[in-house]
C-alpha cells in the first residue's frame, strides 16, 4: 500500500492499494467543510476504474451532521453508476444515528420536491364560484342572525350588555373624534381655497360658504366619516372577533349558552349606529370652520357674513339626509366588520386578512350605497 499526495490535508488523506482507494477522513464534517470535501472526493472517484473499491475511513471524524450524510449519499449514487464498490468503515456512533435519521437508503431521498400542479382555468373558475356562493350564504345567514338578535333586544333590552355598548361608543366615537375633526377641517380648507379661486373671478366669494356647507353636510361629511371609521373601527371589529375565533373563545361562549352574535355583534352595531351620526355632525362643523378660516383670512369676508350665508344655504332636509346616510353607513361598517371576524379560520395571518377585507368591503359598500342615495335623491 502506498500513500498518495494529499489534496486537502485538513480534511482527509488518501492511500492507494491493489483493490482501490482508502480515504481517511478527519476533523469536522459540517456546512463549511462539506462542499470542498465532496468536490475532492468526487475528483478521486473519477480517477478510479470500474470494478475497484472506494473506502471511507471515518475513525478520525470528530463531528458529523446531515451534511456528512449528504456526502455519503452522493458518493453511493456515483459509485453505483460507475460500478464501484463503496465501503464506509469505523463510522462513529453519532454518525450512525444521523444516518438512521436521514434514511439515505430511501431511493427518493435526493429527489427534488415537485411543485403542486396548478388546476386549469375552468377548475379555478368553478372553485371561485363555489367560494363566492358560500360567502353569500354565510352573509345572508349572519344578517338573519343579527336581525333576530335585534328583535330579541327590542323585546327584552336587559339581554344586551350596555356596559360593552358604552365602552365601544367611546372607542368608536370619542377616540375617533380628533382624527375625524382634523381631516374634516383640512378638507374644508381645501374646498374653500379651491372654490375661492374660481368664484373670486365673478365677485361671488360669499358663495364659498354655501359650497362648503352643502357639499359637506349632504355628501362629503357622511362619506369621509364613514371611511375613517371603517379603517379605524371596522378593522378593529374584524380583528377582535377574528382573534376570539382562532383562540376558540367564541366556541366557549357558544358552549356556555351565550349567543356569539348577541354577545359580540349587537353591541358593536348599536354603538356604531349611535356615534357615527354624531361624528358626522362634528365632521360638518369642523369642515365649515375650515372654510371660515380661509374666507376670513384670504377672501376678506367677516365671520358673521360667512355664518349667515351658511345658515341660509342649509335646510333641515340636508341635515336629515346626511344623518340618514351616516346611519346606513354605520350599519354597513359594523355588520361587515363583525361578519369578517366571524369568518376567520386558520391562524394569525387570517386575522390580518379579515381586517383588510373588512376595510375594503366597507369602503366599497359605502360608495355603492352613496351612489344609490344619489340616484334616489335625483328622482325624489
Amino acid at each position: 500500500m502506498t500513500a498518495a499526495p494529499t489534496k486537502n490535508a485538513d480534511l482527509y488523506h488518501t492511500l492507494h492499494d491493489e483493490q482501490g482507494v482508502v480515504i481517511f477522513v478527519k476533523g469536522r464534517i459540517n456546512h463549511k467543510t462539506a462542499g470542498p470535501l465532496l468536490v475532492n472526493l468526487l475528483n478521486d472517484l473519477n480517477n478510479i476504474s470500474s470494478g475497484s473499491s472506494f473506502c471511507l475511513d471515518m475513525q478520525d471524524v470528530v463531528y458529523f451532521d446531515d451534511y456528512g450524510a449528504m456526502i455519503i449519499a452522493e458518493l453511493r449514487d456515483r459509485c453505483k453508476s460507475q460500478n464501484i464498490d463503496l465501503k464506509v468503515r469505523n463510522l462513529p456512533a453519532d454518525a450512525q444515528a444521523i444516518l438512521s435519521l436521514v434514511d439515505i437508503d430511501d431511493p427518493h431521498h435526493c429527489e427534488p420536491i415537485k411543485p403542486p400542479r396548478q388546476p386549469n382555468l375552468f377548475v379555478r373558475l368553478g372553485e371561485a364560484t363555489l367560494t363566492s356562493l358560500n360567502h353569500i350564504r354565510y352573509m345572508v345567514s349572519f344578517l338573519g342572525s343579527v336581525a333576530i338578535c335585534c328583535w330579541h333586544v327590542l323585546l327584552n333590552p336587559r339581554m344586551l350588555r350596555w356596559g360593552d355598548v358604552l365602552t365601544l361608543m367611546q372607542k368608536t366615537g370619542v377616540d375617533a373624534l380628533p382624527i375625524v375633526g382634523l381631516i374634516s377641517f383640512l378638507l374644508g380648507l381645501i374646498m374653500a381655497f379651491v372654490s375661492s379661486l374660481q368664484l373670486a373671478q365673478f365677485g361671488a366669494e360669499i358663495y364659498v360658504a354655501s359650497l362648503v356647507a352643502l357639499s359637506m353636510v349632504s355628501e362629503l361629511g357622511p362619506i369621509m366619516t364613514a371611511i375613517v371609521v371603517a379603517g379605524r373601527s371596522g378593522s378593529a371589529f374584524a380583528a377582535e372577533i377574528g382573534t376570539m375565533r382562532i383562540s376558540e373563545e367564541i366556541d366557549a361562549l357558544f358552549s356556555m349558552g351565550f349567543s356569539p352574535t348577541l354577545f359580540l355583534a349587537i353591541p358593536r352595531l348599536l354603538a356604531s349606529m349611535i356615534v357615527i351620526p354624531l361624528l358626522t355632525l362634528f365632521s360638518d362643523l369642523f369642515a365649515i370652520l375650515g372654510g371660515l378660516v380661509i374666507s376670513v383670512s384670504l377672501l376678506n369676508l367677516t365671520p358673521g357674513s360667512y355664518i349667515n350665508q351658511t345658515i341660509s344655504a342649509l335646510s333641515l332636509f340636508e341635515f336629515v339626509w346626511g344623518l340618514a346616510k351616516s346611519l346606513v353607513f354605520a350599519t354597513l361598517i359594523a355588520w361587515i366588520g363583525c361578519l369578517r371576524g366571524f369568518q376567520v379560520r386558520g391562524g394569525a395571518s387570517a386575522v390580518g386578512q379579515a381586517a383588510t377585507s373588512s376595510v375594503v368591503t366597507s369602503i366599497f359598500m359605502i360608495i355603492l350605497f352613496d351612489s344609490i342615495f344619489a340616484v334616489i335623491r335625483s328622482y325624489w
